[in-house]
């Protein structure tokens, strides 16, 4: 091999492998001079802009018949340093084509001025198409979405949230839901950032028109399996509807309740109006007669049916009241154990076993404790009553304790007496005793009410000598929802 063959080898491997890494890498290169004129271009750039031969950049990039507004080549041109810019331009066949472009000086030598400009453009349409499709499924999914940082800022929020709770971004998330100055208690973002795992729970917010807005959020990390989490989505369901429809149902029987109350009132007072007349009566005649004996009787008369009407009234008065109960949270066991306490010496008296069946545990639960010591009062006095009026022998009363699917359920039982078809259809539909002039028929209806304000129901099983039971069962999730409705009302007479 001659010397100057020698010499040329290296140089021409390098034109060939700049000419080969120039046609075949993955994205469109044009050279471009200060006239805009496309000096050169590689394989990939022609199949996508068409032929450049003997155009300006403009009319191959986007079909114009002069410079852009905003020439990335120019301020390459001015100023000698690289420019990465977004750009929208016509593919050949006259489709609308996003792309990255990365334009670089290009100098024939080192500290020459610029001749050229290499623009390396990579097109992103597919991309963007992506992008814009997960935009409208961010804005448009009928949920609040919000994206929330470390420092609890929200870094984005779609249309439905911004909607309800307004313009939030870089806003503290607890400002904007709830109008704290602080981080919420239970918030299921900060346990997610804690451990990484998803969290739900149910919340009350404040809209942007200082509307309560109820709903049930999942706080899930945006981080890969091993990563820092940097940001929390939570994806939150809006229930304020569904609350309210709970609320107007717990209404709904309440009022429904007290319907058949007064109805029923109106029967007892006209059987003690009865007993009046009667009495004064037999108490006028009496003095017409000068019967001292007659006399006597028709004042006994008229003073049973006056205590009668004294106790009728209490009761109603205790009964009708319209209001919320006072939920605390306390443990239900206790209020058993209060009840055994009470009784165990009448129940002892009259040979009956009062018995207790709790289980090991149960969790507190948000109840008004004087409502429901009024209805174990009542069902316990009842089964004991029961027994002293069967003629079985062993006769016991238990109170039973369970929770069942998220249900908590008092039951007292006895193997008393027990009721019969007709009866047990009376009980809590009219103000129906079996106690004769020692009751007022209020007992069960108060019950039943107080169990109705808590949200739950009463039933009945029971044969004739075969005892009875009644169990009161009161769904968990109401219980929170009423205690959720107090807590929240009380706190807006505080702030009054």
């Amino acid at each position: 091999m001659k010397r100057k063959e020698r010499v040329d080898q290296p140089r021409r491997l390098k034109d060939m492998v700049y000419k080969a890494l120039f046609n075949e890498v993955p994205f469109c290169v044009a050279v471009i001079d200060r006239k805009y004129n496309v000096v050169e271009a590689n394989e990939a750039f022609e199949r996508n802009f068409g032929d450049w031969r003997g155009k300006k950049c403009y009319a191959v990039y986007k079909k114009l018949h002069r410079p852009c507004d905003e020439c990335p080549s120019d301020s390459v041109f001015d100023n000698g340093k690289v420019v990465v810019a977004d750009a929208v331009g016509v593919d050949k066949n006259g489709k609308s084509t996003h792309y990255v472009g990365h334009v670089a000086p290009l100098r024939k030598t080192e500290d020459g001025p610029i001749d050229y400009v290499l623009e390396m453009t990579r097109t992103v349409t597919g991309t963007k198409s992506w992008q814009q499709e997960y935009q409208v499924l961010f804005d448009r999914v009928p949920c609040y979405i919000a994206v929330i940082d470390k420092d609890y800022r929200i870094a984005r929020a779609n249309e439905a949230f911004r909607r309800s709770f307004g313009d939030v971004v870089n806003r503290h998330c607890y400002e904007v839901y709830k109008r704290r100055t602080s981080k919420c208690p239970n918030c299921p973002a900060e346990k997610t950032f804690r451990d990484g795992k998803v969290h739900r729970s149910n919340q009350v917010g404040m809209g942007k028109r200082g509307q309560d807005i109820h709903y049930a959020v999942t706080a899930s990390a945006l981080a890969r399996s091993g990563e820092d989490i940097a940001h929390v989505i939570e994806i939150s369901t809006d229930v304020t509807a569904l609350k309210k429809l709970e609320h107007d149902v717990i209404e709904a029987e309440r009022l429904g309740a007290v319907g058949q109350t007064v109805a029923g009132l109106a029967h007892s007072i006209k059987n003690i109006l009865m007993g009046l007349e009667g009495g004064k009566y037999i108490v006028s005649l009496g003095l017409k007669k000068n019967d001292s004996e007659m006399i006597t009787e028709g004042w006994e008369m008229l003073e049973r049916n006056f205590d009668k009407t004294t106790s009728l009234v209490k009761d109603f008065l205790s009964f009708s009241k319209g209001r919320l109960p006072e939920l605390r949270m306390i443990k239900p066991a206790d209020l058993i154990h209060d009840i055994v306490d009470l009784y165990k010496d009448i129940a002892a008296q009259s040979g009956i076993e009062l018995k207790v069946d709790l289980p090991r545990s149960v969790r507190k639960a948000p109840l008004d404790p004087d409502g429901i010591h009024t209805c174990l009062t009542n069902l316990v006095s009842n089964a004991i009553d029961a027994c002293q009026m069967g003629e079985q022998k062993g006769t016991e009363v238990i109170i039973r304790l369970t929770e069942e699917k998220g249900t908590l359920v008092f039951e007292v039982s006895d193997n008393g007496s027990g009721i019969d078809y007709d009866v047990k259809k009376k009980i809590f539909t009219t103000f129906f005793t079996t106690k004769g002039g020692e009751g007022t028929g209020l007992g069960l209806l108060t019950t039943r009410k107080i169990v109705q304000e808590h949200g739950g129901k009463i039933v009945v099983k029971s044969e004739p000598d075969k005892g009875a039971r009644f169990r009161m069962e009161f769904p968990r999730k109401r219980l929170v929802t009423l205690y959720e409705d107090s807590s929240k009302s009380e706190n807006s007479e505080r702030s009054r």
